[in-house]
């Protein structure tokens, strides 16, 4: 058996195919050789990208929505965010996501990182962002979103986390970035 050094392990792309295409995700499949010079094939979505955003409250809690997600048929509570436009750039997709769907503009941004939701079917990359410095305006959602806005403080959602109640993935790991951003180890 060969075995692959870590600069050894890069596919090379040699077909792709779009086998199904919708308004925002694209379904891909593509012929690669290995590492090891074999020959096999990867469905991916291509997607987007996202922004998620942690809105800081001046007293200290941070607003999360309620929103049904068809295709779990189940109400989840999450953190502000969205798919960004063509063209847009993360953090006014942040900007944006965080007015239209809470009414909420903030002063100030920190980027807390990259997350890569679903590396095994997927290019998606979500960028994570606290927004502070909050001022209340008027919620621009599209039609088709329903939700509901409510504020938490960052231990009763990270217990939520723990207890089941919240387990939308990039909240999670928003809450956690959140939590070290705010409560650095010494």
């Amino acid at each position: 058996m060969k075995t692959l050094s870590t600069g050894n392990l890069r596919e090379t792309c040699i077909s792709s195919e779009t086998i199904a295409q919708g308004g925002m995700l694209i379904v891909k499949r593509d012929q690669v050789t290995l590492p090891n010079g074999g020959k096999s094939q990867r469905e991916y979505i291509v997607h987007p990208g996202a922004v998620i955003v942690v809105p800081l409250l001046d007293n200290g809690h941070l607003l999360l929505e309620r929103q049904f997600r068809y295709a779990l048929n189940q109400v989840f509570i999450e953190l502000p965010a969205g798919k960004i436009d063509a063209g847009e750039a993360p953090l006014n997709t942040g900007k944006r996501e965080l007015l239209e769907e809470t009414g909420y503009s903030a002063k100030e941004w920190v980027s807390l990182g990259l997350q890569h939701p679903c590396i095994g079917y997927s290019n998606e990359v979500i960028h994570t962002y606290l927004a502070r410095g909050l001022t209340l305006g008027k919620h621009q959602r599209d039609d088709d979103e329903a939700m509901e806005v409510f504020e938490m403080s960052l231990e009763k959602c990270l217990a939520a986390v723990q207890s089941g109640e919240i387990t939308d993935g990039k909240t999670i790991i928003a809450l956690f970035l959140t939590e070290k951003f705010l409560k650095p180890v010494p």
